[in-house]
């Protein structure tokens, strides 16, 4: 098909040209040429040399050739490529999805772009009424007899419910249920979604029809207790009764508790005699790893050891592991990681996997979600394929050996020795226990798991010894980083001590701590996935370990042999790289020039699982697109296998489907590149594929996924949703009707704020039209006594609180929005805002429609606190009104008090009451005069008295 002729349209909606409803099989698609590089010889230029078009490789950005880019509007230009989301996702634990935007450093200087969506929610895909399990897995007339009898909740007749509570069979993978069709037997029984292809009606004896489940013998496994093997084909399954004894602590770990002690005591015995420190101050002194010097004699050395506690026990021999050019490595993917991806990784030739990280502390409490990613499937319990002649491991059995391997992380020695004990114990199928020193994620970090370890390298080597003497025949490898910060690499150090002991390890005799293996990703935890994996500084660590190895008597302590069983079992510490393999020259540049024994591959093997085909054929694979879509097929039967084909078991594999599709489309076929070999890191400008399917798997709006997931699937439930981890591609599912659903759900809560603005302003008018004092006292004195009001005012208040959380969301989300903008502007150069025009106008529209309801919320919240206060002071000001009305007499104020003070002030009472007044003047005045009479009299008398007896003596003095 020639490159230009997509039909966009058909695009753009998700649909199939010529298939109804997006749904198609892969084989109706139109292939795309023939193009595998090396095997037709098409010119393909190196990054050294420039190609035909005299286009010069640009570095980050994808060399696309000219015929496939898409021509981009004014305001943006071809070279402004979309920003690849930040891929912490790749190798992080699930719970960084909890830990909020923490990434934030002291000082401004740089802030983590928000590009990962926490505490994600994925909906629910379950039938509208469930079908109990008394009859869920027999046939109609041939029930359990149900323990809850009528007062079961769940529906008991299978013909209703088929016809009701469940939704219409599947039509794709041509109507069969894949599960049966592998296994000959669908565990979901009735809740099938493709129950129409194994069940059948039957006539009975008595003359009745029963509908039956059919089982096709002839494909059905027999599950043996010797391999472990259940029907559908997982190993590793931890039976209930098990984590329920985790879950109550009644598991006994009798090694790692012992081991636990014994490694406080010899620590207390070292803090005391190594840095003379007292017993007490160990636990307010952290240890150290510097310490004197050795005794100058081997008597004084063996005397010095006879002091310190010996080991309850020693490690057991381990089972011997290989890991060479021949055995690319999976790496521990969290969420991607899953069982169907690993799966389908080892089809396409991986020879080496791990689970999901797990936390130590969630094993050892019988977590059901922990301990259900230590399952694996049977094909990752073979061998891997080794080139006898390579191995140069002594007494190599290679099948003894199988693929699969766990990862797991702890803060405490006592927790990560615990965890490995139980697993050791329940899984009987694991290659290797490795333990997660370079997991950067916040959250992991904060609890002193992941990258912390990284910085206290005495604990770490605690717990490695440990978790290799409670590991049985499994050995215990190490991932680690290059260091916390990047001014700071630590690896070499960590390594050194990691394969050749510490000093308090030489000082009780103990020697290395038996680790079989050290990964390296060549990245610090500062850094994340900013820039480009340090292969060189792996190559300096790879030529440390060689050394370590060829050297280990000269390394290790020569005056006590350290015992055998302490050693790896193969001799040597194999070691690992780790970062930006993408391609089979990659992988192989790894092991040639930086001197690793094999790569793990991460990032990589997510955008296109089939760079293990392409290390295997040491070639580039032009896969088209017709292939990639069958690997899409193949990846939801395995789905299906793995979680069911019920309503649940497709809503997660539909979850998982679209992880998997958010990576992949990232993908850039080699036929469309000028220059080889293609990068990880190089961002895509806009692009279309040769086909229209093509074009389609390369797309990153999340409706082309979704469609995607519906060609196997089917539509998605109504209640499921799905957030990718990178906000840029975020969205809510599009379900059945073709709306998204949480907006949908959003907008209604928007109009129902809106009417609810409306009735706040029509109530806001109310209050301040001018009405009769009468009216007014009569209306606010029932809002302010009546029940309902009050009642309503509650209700009031618990909307406000609920408007609060809306205005806060929305705020977040202009703020995202802002965030992605300003992210898009610095990366592009000054290029815009935006890559192309369309993604330009997505996110215009997202803040456009985040800032309306901001305001809308904000302003419903900002007229519903001046309403209140508007009312409270209207309140106040009636009944002050109403206070000068009683003190004024007005009788229409109400009140005793205003009826006494309105009768006090009749005309009658005041005239007595002036006449009474008048009166007491006059008395006054009488008085007054009495008393002007009686001191006249007085000094008349006076007078004559001193008349009759005279006196030199004033009368004054007298």
């Amino acid at each position: 098909m020639d490159p230009g002729s997509n039909n966009q349209a058909e695009i753009a909606s998700g649909r199939v040209v010529g298939k109804p409803n997006g749904l198609a099989r892969v084989e109706e698609f139109e292939e795309s040429p023939a193009k595998r590089i090396k095997l037709d010889g098409q010119p393909v230029s190196d990054s050294q040399t420039p190609a035909k078009s005299g286009i010069e490789r640009k570095k980050g950005v994808a060399p696309i050739k000219k015929d496939y880019l898409i021509d981009v509007p004014q305001g943006t230009t071809q070279a402004s490529p979309r920003a690849l989301p930040n891929d912490d996702a790749a190798e992080a634990a699930k719970h960084h999805e909890q830990e909020g935007n923490s990434g934030r450093q002291k000082g401004g200087k740089r802030e983590k772009k928000g590009g990962q969506n926490t505490k994600r929610t994925f909906g629910r895909s379950q039938d509208e009424k469930q079908l109990c399990q008394t009859v869920a897995y027999h046939s109609e007339f041939s029930p359990k007899p149900c323990p809850w009898g009528k007062s079961c909740k769940f529906e008991h007749d299978i013909r209703k419910y088929l016809k009701n509570y469940k939704r219409a069979d599947l039509d794709t993978f041509g109507g069969v249920c894949p599960v049966w069709e592998a296994k000959g037997r669908c565990p979901a029984g009735w809740k099938c979604r493709f129950v129409g292809s194994h069940m059948t009606e039957k006539d009975t004896e008595d003359g009745r029809k029963e509908l039956v489940l059919v089982e096709d013998a002839s494909r059905m496994k027999n599950p043996t207790s010797e391999n472990g093997i259940g029907i559908d084909g997982a190993v590793n399954v931890v039976s209930t009764e098990d984590k329920l004894a985790l879950a109550k602590k009644r598991y006994k770990t009798p090694k790692a508790d012992s081991y636990t002690t014994w490694i406080d005591t010899v620590s207390r015995e070292v803090e005391k005699n190594l840095h003379g420190r007292s017993q007490d101050e160990t636990a307010s002194v952290p240890n150290k790893a510097d310490g004197p010097g050795a005794s100058d004699t081997k008597d004084e050395k063996e005397d010095n050891r006879a002091q310190y506690t010996e080991p309850p026990f020693l490690p057991s021999e381990k089972r011997r592991v290989y890991f060479g050019p021949e055995t690319p490595v999976l790496a521990p993917l969290t969420t991607q990681g899953n069982l169907p991806f690993r799966r389908l990784c080892v089809d396409l030739g991986a020879q080496l996997t791990y689970s999901e990280m797990a936390m130590s502390m969630s094993l050892v409490q019988g977590s059901k979600s922990e301990w259900a990613l230590m399952k694996a499937h049977e094909a990752e319990i073979l061998p891997p394929t080794v080139n006898p002649q390579q191995t140069t491991v002594k007494n190599y059995d290679n099948s003894r050996d199988l693929k699969f391997g766990v990862q797991i992380t702890g803060n405490k020695p006592w927790v990560a020795l615990r965890a490995t004990e139980a697993l050791t114990a329940l899984c009987p199928h694991l290659r290797v226990i490795d333990m997660n020193c370079g997991c950067p994620i916040d959250m992991v970090f904060r609890e002193g798991s992941g990258s912390a370890l990284l910085d206290h390298a005495s604990k770490l080597e605690k717990m490695l010894r440990g978790m290799n003497a409670v590991s049985g025949e499994i050995p215990i490898t190490a991932k680690i980083r290059m260091g916390t910060k990047d001014s700071n690499p630590t690896a070499t150090k960590l390594i050194e001590r990691l394969i050749c002991g510490g000093v308090e390890s030489h000082e009780i005799g103990q020697g290395p701590p038996g680790v079989a293996a050290i990964t390296l990703h060549g990245r610090s935890r500062q850094q994340r996935y900013s820039r480009q994996a340090d292969w060189e500084y792996i190559s300096q660590c790879a030529a440390l370990v060689k050394r370590l190895n060829e050297q280990t008597e000269i390394a290790t302590d020569t005056i006590k042999e350290p015992d055998a069983r302490c050693q790896p079992a193969t001799g040597k510490v194999f070691f690992l790289g780790n970062g930006d393999c993408y391609t089979h020259e990659d992988y192989f540049n790894g092991i040639q020039k930086s001197g690793v024994d094999t790569v793990m591959v991460a990032r990589g093997a997510l955008m296109k699982p089939w760079i293990f085909e392409e290390i295997e054929k040491g070639q580039y694979l032009d896969k088209s697109a017709t292939e990639r879509l069958a690997l899409v097929e193949k990846f939801a039967k395995y789905g299906l296998e793995a979680w069911g084909s019920d309503e649940y078991g497709i809503g997660n594999t539909r979850r998982f489907l679209l992880e998997y599709l958010s990576f992949t489309h990232r993908y850039i076929p080699v036929g469309l590149l000028e220059y080889l070999p293609p990068s990880i890191q190089d961002r895509p400008p806009a692009w279309k594929g040769r086909n229209e399917l093509e074009t389609l798997l390369g797309s990153d709006n999340y409706r082309d996924w979704i469609k995607i997931s519906e060609m196997f699937l089917g539509p998605a439930h109504k209640d499921f949703k799905f957030e990718p981890k990178h906000k840029s591609n975020s969205y809510e599912i599009v379900a059945e009707g073709g709306f998204a659903v949480r907006e949908i759900e959003t907008y209604s809560l928007l109009v129902i704020v809106f009417l609810l603005l409306v009735v706040e302003m029509v109530i806001f008018v109310g209050l301040i039209v001018p009405l009769p004092f009468t009216v007014k006292r009569k209306l606010f004195t029932f809002i302010s006594e009546s029940p309902v009001i009050a009642k309503l005012q509650y209700g009031m208040k618990i909307t406000f609180i609920f408007i609060l959380i809306l205005f806060i969301d929305s705020v977040n989300r202009v703020y995202r929005v802002q965030t992605e903008l300003s992210t898009h502007s610095k990366e592009m150069g000054g290029a815009g805002t935006a890559t192309l025009g369309a993604e330009r106008m997505e996110v215009q529209a997202r803040k456009f429609y985040s800032q309306r309801n901001m305001y809308l919320c904000g302003f419903t919240l900002f007229l519903s606190l001046i309403l209140n206060r508007t009312y409270t002071m209207i309140l106040e000001v009636l009944r002050l009104e109403d206070k000068v009305k009683q003190l004024q007499g007005d009788k229409r104020a109400g009140g005793k008090e205003s009826v006494k003070l309105a009768e006090a002030g009749d005309p009658g009472e005041i005239s007595r009451l002036r006449k009474e007044l008048a009166a007491r003047e006059k008395d006054i005045e009488a008085l007054k005069k009495q008393s002007e009479g009686l001191s006249r009299e007085y000094e008349k008398l006076g007078d004559q008295v001193s008349s009759q007896n005279p006196d030199s003596t004033p009368k004054k003095d007298r």
